[in-house]
């Protein structure tokens, strides 16, 4: 998924995420919802169905935020390469 974002613009690409965080969590906490009508078990479904969706949410986030800080490190290599002065040794 993280390859299909590449050639949108930055705010599109963020967008998403937050869209997706949500839908996550909101999709998650509903099954919860479902459960907890059909078994009746309240509170545990939606619980535990927000905080799947929440840990699924994050990792997506967070592989999404890392995706996107080595494309602008890739880009910040590319535009820099070459010029005297540009490049801090490690």
């Amino acid at each position: 998924m993280v390859g299909q974002r590449q050639g949108r613009p930055p705010w599109v690409r963020f967008t998403g995420v937050g869209v997706e965080f949500a839908a996550a969590v909101g999709g998650f906490a509903a099954v919860g919802y479902w459960l907890d009508l059909k078994y009746g078990c309240q509170p545990w479904g939606v619980l535990i169905g927000a905080a799947l969706g929440l840990i699924g949410g994050t990792y997506n986030l967070i592989r999404e935020s890392l995706a996107a800080f080595r494309l602008a490190d890739k880009k910040h290599e590319r535009t820099d390469h070459g010029r005297p002065g540009t490049h801090d040794p490690d």
